[in-house]
């Protein structure tokens, strides 16, 4: 955090409420807002690959996928934009009209790329595990076509299975799999 004594740390609601009027992305880390990279081609290409899969395999189950243009809010100090997030249980989309961000993902993907990986698989892991909703975390590396998959045993234990090959993105709160195939296609 910014040690700057004129700096005053700002709430998730004041962040949500700013107007940046810019093409670029904004998140909030403890109070601290900070500018997002804009991704590469392979990262923006699995993305809609994922995003697609998952909006007509989940339609009509009351789970729902949402690409990084949807506010994921960690705590009152800390708001992410993961690159996809599934939220079941959430009211009527007519509710939610406005909204910046929702909370209780059940799960949460993030596409990894070299300027990111570290923060995706270090800090945001932990916030994305303490939010007691998510039971799935998966990281997907776009340039070695890998998925890192995390899944919730209990309270406080994770399973984490490290980049597999052909096994794609395993999801047993939805009971089902984003296959490999459909993640890193090129057509």
């Amino acid at each position: 955090m910014r040690h700057d004594p004129a700096y005053r740390p700002i709430t998730a609601d004041e962040f949500l409420a700013i107007d940046f009027g810019t093409d670029r992305k904004f998140e909030l880390d403890n109070g601290v807002i900070y500018m997002m990279t804009g991704g590469t081609e392979p990262h923006a290409w699995v993305q809609l690959n994922i995003l697609s899969w998952l909006r007509s395999t989940l339609r009509g189950t009351g789970c729902r996928p949402y690409g990084p243009d949807m506010g994921l809010r960690i705590s009152e100090t800390d708001v992410r934009y993961p690159d996809i997030a599934i939220y079941c249980a959430q009211p009527p989309r007519d509710e939610l009209r406005g909204s910046k961000a929702l909370a209780n993902p059940t799960v949460v993907i993030e596409i990894l790329s070299p300027t990111t990986a570290t923060l995706d698989q270090g800090t945001k892991l932990a916030e994305y595990q303490s939010i007691a909703s998510v039971r799935t975390i998966a990281f997907v590396d776009p340039v070695n076509e890998l998925c890192r998959t995390l899944e919730r045993l209990s309270a406080t234990g994770w399973a984490d299975h490290m980049f597999s090959g052909e096994r794609g993105i395993i999801i047993p709160a939805l009971d089902l799999t984003i296959p490999h195939d459909e993640i890193f296609a090129r057509d």
